[in-house]
């Protein structure tokens, strides 16, 4: 009965949350109502006894992916009116037959899951995060190491890009030029 309640309870905020985030005009609305979806959304994994993944979507999508939009929406003038044009009708028809075609198939899940087995069975005795870990590192692990390599280069070429758009580069100046330039920035910061 309380997982019942828990349950409608979490997906009401959940869908009011992701609303206000689609309809409102201020950025700063928009980011806290979707960082307050994000852990409503954490809240379905608790209720589902998966305390790790749970955990997972607080600290990534909640912390580290709403202070990257907190940070990217720094450099757009929200207070400008947006101008929405209108989209191809067919690119429109096509994602909201695809909406519906996805609906019915996750309503329609339930109904021919049991002839499902896990190729992975969860260990005896095992807690939720040992299981995570032994698949993440046993069935997964190729698939791990290539997505780190990925975020990794990705991590590099941004930090490349951004130091190519600097007027001077720090790492050819040597210690004399650094230093006068660190003099001219505090004399105006003081003044």
């Amino acid at each position: 009965m309380f997982e019942a309640i828990a349950f409608y309870l979490f997906a009401f905020l959940t869908i009011a949350m992701f609303f206000i985030t689609v309809t409102t005009s201020q950025a700063l609305y928009a980011l806290s109502a979707l960082a307050a979806g994000m852990i409503f959304i954490s809240a379905f994994f608790f209720i589902l006894g998966a305390d790790f993944l749970g955990a997972v979507q607080i600290i990534v999508y909640t912390g580290a992916v709403m202070a990257l939009y907190a940070f990217g929406m720094m450099f757009f003038d929200t207070t400008r009116e947006v101008k929405e044009k209108k989209g191809n009708k067919f690119i429109i028809i096509g994602l909201s037959t695809l909406a519906a075609v996805m609906v019915v198939a996750i309503f329609a899940a339930p109904l021919v899951s049991h002839n499902i087995t896990a190729l992975y069975p969860m260990l005896e005795g095992a807690g939720n995060t040992q299981s995570v870990g032994i698949v993440l590192f046993t069935k997964y692990l190729v698939p791990f190491e290539v997505a780190a390599i990925m975020l990794l280069v990705a991590m590099v070429a941004g930090i490349v890009l951004a130091g190519k758009k600097m007027d001077l580069s720090l790492t050819l100046m040597n210690a004399e030029e650094i230093k006068l330039m660190d003099e001219e920035i505090n004399k105006k910061v003081l003044s």
